[in-house]
């Protein structure tokens, strides 16, 4: 049997040298942003976790084999933490969002940076809904946005939880191709009668203004427990969406 090896050195812990042990052990328990800030008060990093104290131990150690280099340098430059509790996991991940775009951490990659406006748009058709991604709303098409790349993971999402609503009783296996992974350009077909098509029309406007309860009763039973599992994925990712955009959210119908 391979001896297991002793390690020389224990990992090194800047926060815990700087902050101490006791300010990780009277962290909440609840959902909340956190600010990293350097000796000048400069805001490093910002994070949302829907347990402050789970995340921030989780910076406790220093591991060089479990961190990027970029952590490791984080870390070491980190003077002081604050955070800020929020009233649910969604709400502190629009809160971060906020914080990231106003602040614009020097450690934060994504959502720093604003990109293109993104809407997602849908008219009902004679043969069914038109669902698609652009970046400006176009006269005739209800819209959501703009939601930036969002709108691209929303229309995925959405897609593929309509397709069961106007096919109820078949699997997400017998997608589209394209349908399940979100590859399919932004761009979606959903055939079915205009009456229909104009119900669901009008239900995802309530959607876009926040009623997810409206969606839950839109579809029918899942099929099975993939079909359950990947149901609910895509509901708790709406929800994540529509609440990280809530400032900036529009839903309209274009005269």
């Amino acid at each position: 049997m391979r001896p297991s090896q002793q390690l020389l050195f224990s990992d090194p812990q800047p926060l815990v040298e700087r902050l101490g042990r006791d300010f990780f052990r009277t962290l909440p328990e609840l959902p909340g942003v956190y600010l990293m800030r350097s000796a000048e008060e400069v805001v490093l990093y910002v994070g949302k976790a829907k347990s402050l104290r789970q995340r921030l131990c989780s910076y406790r150690v220093a591991n060089p084999d479990r961190m990027g280099r970029r952590t490791l340098r984080l870390l070491r430059s980190v003077e002081r933490i604050e955070w800020q509790l929020c009233r649910d996991e969604a709400s502190a991940l629009a809160r971060e969002a906020e914080l990231l775009r106003t602040l614009r951490p020097k450690f934060n990659r994504a959502g720093v940076w604003p990109g293109p406006d993104r809407y997602l748009l849908w008219k009902a058709q004679e043969d069914g809904l038109a669902m698609e991604v652009r970046e400006q709303p176009e006269t005739g098409w209800s819209h959501i946005g703009p939601t930036g790349r969002q709108a691209l993971y929303l229309h995925a999402a959405l897609a593929r939880l309509l397709w069961t609503k106007i096919h109820p009783g078949t699997l997400l296996t017998q997608l589209p191709a394209g349908w399940f992974d979100g590859t399919h350009g932004g761009r979606v077909f959903l055939a079915c009668e205009k009456g229909l098509a104009e119900e669901v029309e009008a239900q995802l406007a309530l959607i876009g203004n926040g009623d997810i309860k409206t969606l839950e009763v839109l579809l029918p039973p899942p099929v099975c427990a993939f079909d359950h599992t990947a149901r609910s994925e895509d509901i708790t990712l709406i929800l994540k969406i529509l609440a990280k955009q809530s400032g900036r959210l529009l839903v309209a119908q274009e005269s």
